[in-house]
């Protein structure tokens, strides 16, 4: 069975995209969790984990979708869910801020991501998959 014209032709497509689905779920759980329920940012700064959370998701982006122009939707999309996410951060008053420099580091992160689309390891999970 083949689940949209846009995704690659992986023999598990479900599950990686349930897999992409978990990692956007984990972004938006960790930009709106209150400060005191995450833990220790063990990796250093803010502004990094921002654009690695970005990239990460966008990269993720580019293994699941064939076309550029899902890539460009997707890139889009996130870029707006950064924003929201920093707007809400703001609206929800639970000890989060918003700031216009993670808006920036995600943004940053979704570019940086895009750009894995034109390398030759574009196609890595599918190989991994075993796809068609």
């Amino acid at each position: 069975m083949r689940w949209g014209r846009s995704l690659k032709p992986f023999r598990h497509p479900l599950l990686w995209s349930a897999v992409w689905m978990l990692a956007v779920a984990l972004v938006v759980a960790g930009s709106l969790l209150p400060p005191a329920d995450l833990p220790a940012q063990a990796l250093g700064n803010d502004k990094v984990m921002h654009f690695l959370g970005y990239f990460v998701l966008m990269a993720g982006a580019v293994q699941l979708y064939a076309r550029r122009a899902s890539w460009v939707v997707m890139a889009v999309l996130l870029v707006f869910l950064g924003i929201g996410l920093e707007w809400l951060q703001a609206a929800m008053h639970v000890g989060r801020t918003a700031d216009r420099m993670d808006a920036l580091a995600n943004t940053l992160g979704v570019l940086a991501g895009f750009t894995t689309g034109f390398m030759p390891s574009r196609d890595l999970l599918l190989r991994i998959d075993g796809g068609r």
